[in-house]
């Protein structure tokens, strides 16, 4: 799809045929809050336990759109510097030396000042990027991780889509980029941020989604094994673990499986291979005393 048209998707059962293009499965609810994000120009916020399909979406949404897909991973103590833009201070001092040897050491200050806050100075983190390479997709990976003061700050980002940067000026977005937020809701996310945008949850796939998304993303995966997987993991969800498997989890233990050339899922195999699907030695022992790898599949 060309750039020109890449918010022209008219339905969401056109997204959700585009996505499903790329091998992401949607659901009629996710189809539908893509589309709306795109024709309301509003940002999306998706909210679900890990391994729902979150992250996956902005990517997927990327590759059906043909745009680049740039991504801010937040993280406990992340500022505004590190999401939006920096100087390239080591190459402005060279750059003053190289103006003071041409000056015979005598430099204007004024002129000097102005030569060093330019665009080739200039280090674009990803708000900035995704401000001046619009149309892309800005996916903000785990907001819940950040703290109050870079929530406010995001927030005012993306009600203008513009940013002013005092040596320099102001950055606004031609277009603005499509954005989604995700969150594992380690914590609230606050009020005006979710005013802001569309907001979609994401829950684990049914056992029918499940067993789709193992065989599209790993071709030649025997059905019979993909049920078997798709239902184990449907189970362990059901259980009072530390992490419960997401689709991710329940991808890497269908493609350990068959690393090792099986074509069914037999208690000893589940047992050996649950590192691939659990990474708990707690949810571990409590899913085999449960018996839930010996129950009839």
């Amino acid at each position: 799809m060309a750039v020109d048209d890449a918010f022209d998707l008219n339905s969401p059962a056109e997204v959700a045929k585009a996505l499903d293009d790329t091998g992401y499965l949607p659901d009629d609810g996710i189809a539908t809050a893509a589309f709306l994000a795109m024709r309301m120009r509003r940002p999306l916020l998706c909210e679900g336990e890990p391994g729902t399909g979150k992250t996956a979406l902005a990517q997927a949404l990327a590759t059906a759109l043909g745009v680049d897909l740039i991504r801010l991973q937040c993280h406990e103590g992340i500022d505004a510097a590190q999401a939006l833009y920096d100087w390239d201070f080591p190459r402005q001092l060279l750059h003053l030396r190289t103006l003071e040897a041409a000056a015979g050491g005598e430099l204007d200050a004024e002129s000097a000042e102005s030569s060093l806050y330019t665009r080739r100075f200039l280090l674009a983190r990803p708000l900035l990027r995704a401000l001046q390479e619009s149309p892309c997709v800005l996916l903000v990976d785990e907001i819940d991780r950040a703290d109050d003061e870079f929530e406010a700050f995001l927030l005012e980002v993306l009600s203008e889509y513009a940013v002013t940067i005092p040596e320099f000026g102001v950055v606004s977005a031609a277009q603005p980029p499509i954005v989604v937020l995700t969150s594992n809701r380690t914590r609230e996310v606050h009020d005006a941020l979710k005013r802001r945008c569309l907001y979609h949850w994401l829950e684990h796939p049914d056992l029918e989604r499940e067993v789709a998304i193992l065989r599209r993303r790993l071709p030649g995966l025997d059905e019979r094994l993909a049920e078997q997987v798709a239902a184990t993991v449907q189970r362990m969800r059901q259980m009072e673990l530390l992490k419960p498997p997401g689709v991710a989890e329940a991808l890497d233990w269908a493609q350990a499986l068959q690393a090792l050339g099986q074509d069914e899922l037999d208690t000893e195999t589940a047992a050996t291979t649950l590192g691939a699907v659990l990474k708990y030695r707690e949810d571990a022992e409590r899913v085999r005393a449960a018996g839930v790898l010996t129950a009839e599949r």
